[in-house]
């Protein structure tokens, strides 16, 4: 399942970024979305975009559209 699929207050586990676009994959990368990094869904804008995810003690705000290239396991 994606990122993009969590509720708030729903977490997970990176498994892998498939995104088309290496710059998105590199960004995401960057931020801390590494395979195996648990991570939680802290708040979720009134309109549903963007998305607040807590990552390794760090809050970090990403579009649904690029949530949706981020892969993870449900914990």
């Amino acid at each position: 399942m994606s990122l993009a699929q969590l509720s708030k207050d729903e977490g997970g586990r990176v498994l892998s970024i498939r995104a088309a676009d290496v710059a998105l994959a590199q960004r995401l990368l960057a931020m801390g979305f590494l395979p195996g990094a648990q991570l939680r869904i802290v708040q979720v804008a009134p309109f549903g975009d963007p998305i607040t995810v807590e990552l390794n003690g760090w809050r970090v705000s990403l579009r649904r559209s690029d949530a949706a290239s981020v892969d993870i396991a449900r914990v």
